[in-house]
């Protein structure tokens, strides 16, 4: 037996049944009036200017959607990143700085090294698309060439031949046959390869303190003490008296170039 409730709560959802069937039904017209004009051999029906507005728009969006996956996968972003995570774990200080300033951090350093190649995106392809003059495909080839050649600049020839393996493609004659599904994991590996480089020349300084004060407590018999209560202070005190920050970000954006 329904309830009155049920039946209230049918009459709120039948107006949003109602416009799903007529939303479908506007999309199947749409469809058939397509393939019938194909059939035809006419043209289909020109896009309204607010259409065609509105999917500028959508795609927009969508873009803005995607921008972390992109930030990380065809930017400066990864290799900033994990170096800044290796050095906090270097000096010891596993949440200090904590990860939202390590993250501002590396955004705003991935912005001053990507501002080129950002412009030129925008220049050429965001801009026109967004005013109409240009169409998505023209768009997307006009956007995604600066990306290429930047990532084209930081890939290894044997990070590139490894996906080019992985994933059974014929060899390619140029750079232009390499497609962005065996460019992008190619320049992330060569991305995570540099990092790695670039966080064990952090490293050795650190552990050379850490294995200097672990030799003097040993000596001293001082078994029970951790060396990291005397190692950490010790730590901080060089890499400010050395200005660390600034030599670790010029060399990380300086390595870029």
């Amino acid at each position: 037996m329904n309830s009155p409730l049920r039946g209230a709560k049918a009459r709120q959802l039948r107006p949003g049944a109602v416009l799903l069937a007529v939303g479908a039904c506007a999309v199947l017209s749409l469809c058939r009036t397509a393939s019938a004009a194909g059939a035809a051999g006419m043209a289909p029906p020109a896009v309204p200017q607010e259409t065609a507005q509105a999917l500028r728009v959508v795609l927009g969006l969508t873009v803005l959607a995607l921008l972390p996956a992109l930030l990380i996968c065809v930017t400066s972003f990864l290799r900033t990143i994990v170096v800044l995570s290796m050095l906090r774990h270097a000096i010891g200080m596993n949440e200090t700085p904590p990860n939202t300033a390590l993250m501002g951090l590396a955004l705003f350093l991935t912005l001053f090294t990507m501002a080129p190649v950002l412009q030129k995106v925008n220049e050429e392809a965001f801009t026109p698309f967004m005013a109409g003059t240009v169409s998505v495909a023209d768009g997307y080839a006009k956007g995604i060439a600066p990306l290429r050649d930047f990532m084209v600049r930081q890939t290894r020839e044997a990070d590139l031949a490894l996906m080019i393996q992985l994933s059974k493609a014929p060899v390619p004659r140029t750079m232009e046959d390499v497609s962005n599904v065996q460019l992008i994991p190619a320049f992330m590996l060569s991305e995570l390869r540099a990092a790695f480089q670039i966080g064990f020349v952090i490293f050795l300084p650190f552990l050379l303190i850490d294995l200097i004060v672990s030799s003097i407590l040993m000596a001293l018999g001082m078994m029970m003490m951790p060396p990291t209560t005397i190692a950490l202070p010790l730590k901080v005190l060089m890499f400010i008296l050395v200005d660390g920050w600034t030599l670790v970000l010029q060399s990380l954006v300086g390595s870029f170039r």
